[in-house]
């Protein structure tokens, strides 16, 4: 079965990374698969909800976690909602399904420390791979941006004369955030020696390969986990958690809480204060030090 329209759909009005549209993809080839050999239906267009179920019973037999068996069914929800928009179906059969439940994830960002010490180790590297990726360090724990966001970057969209960033975030959302003076001279730098590449193809974007080409997700993810596996012990040490890093040690430092949402794009407060959980532990050892009734160990 094609899911050609849906995944250009995905692509060109969701604006979509290639490797999220490859995941919804997957999952619903997955689950057609389920409806082919479990129900002899080439189809997943007229399934009913009683189908879908035995294939998440299928999936949590098979020891799939919970956190990824909603995910999977979020992909087909997505693909149902879209049946409904272009009038391909006249119910969505998951339109009462209730996620299962997980346990929450806690995001240990990384400390001011090891920041420190991955920007320091980078601002020894003067070639363009180096200038590159400290831009991109700084430019992640600078904005908070998200990983995609940052690969779309285009050279009309930084202002270093007026220190500010044009973002595109989800749904084609713009929003303007403010660069300090240590990631506009880095950036400076790193023009300099971009413009001297053999040659350019995607002239347009700021963040390049040394082929001259767009840089790729799945480079951007690699650069943040090399460098950071030097300075920090995490097991997870991706672009994610640079963004984490950047709204708790703002948040740590006193930053308004709708500040941070602006900053990082989120459309709710409740997206945003998932990442209030570490300030409220910084507010407690500050609260313990400092109070004078507070017991001094």
């Amino acid at each position: 079965m094609s899911f050609k329209s849906f995944t250009d759909y995905l692509l060109l009005e969701k604006n979509y990374s290639a490797l999220t549209v490859k995941a919804y993809q997957t999952d619903l080839e997955n689950f057609s698969e389920f409806i082919l050999k479990q129900y002899d239906s080439n189809t997943i267009n007229d399934v009913n909800y009683s189908q879908i179920r035995s294939w998440i019973v299928n999936l949590v037999e098979d020891g799939i976690t919970n956190r990824t068996i909603n995910r999977k069914v979020s992909s087909l929800n997505s693909y149902y909602k879209f049946l409904l928009k272009t009038e391909s179906i006249s119910i969505n059969p998951l339109v009462k399904h209730k996620a299962l439940k997980t346990n929450k994830k806690v995001q240990i960002p990384f400390s001011e420390d090891e920041l420190k010490t991955v920007i320091s180790d980078l601002e020894k590297e003067t070639d363009f791979k180096g200038l590159r990726n400290r831009l991109i360090v700084e430019l992640f724990y600078a904005t908070g941006i998200r990983r995609i966001e940052l690969v779309q970057i285009k050279l009309s969209h930084i202002d270093l004369a007026n220190k500010t960033l044009k973002v595109l975030g989800k749904r084609n959302k713009e929003r303007f955030i403010p660069l300090i003076s240590s990631v506009v001279e880095t950036a400076k730098e790193y023009l300099l020696i971009r413009n001297e590449l053999e040659t350019i193809q995607d002239e347009q974007y700021l963040f390049l390969t040394k082929k001259g080409l767009k840089i790729y997700e799945t480079l951007v993810y690699r650069i943040i986990n090399d460098y950071f596996s030097k300075a920090s012990s995490k097991v997870k040490r991706s672009p994610h958690i640079l963004r984490h890093s950047f709204a708790t040690h703002l948040l740590n430092q006193g930053a308004n809480l709708n500040a941070v949402k602006e900053l990082l794009g989120h459309s709710s407060l409740a997206a945003t204060q998932v990442y209030t959980h570490n300030s409220i532990a910084e507010l407690k050892k500050v609260y313990s030090n400092a109070h004078p009734r507070s017991k001094k160990e």
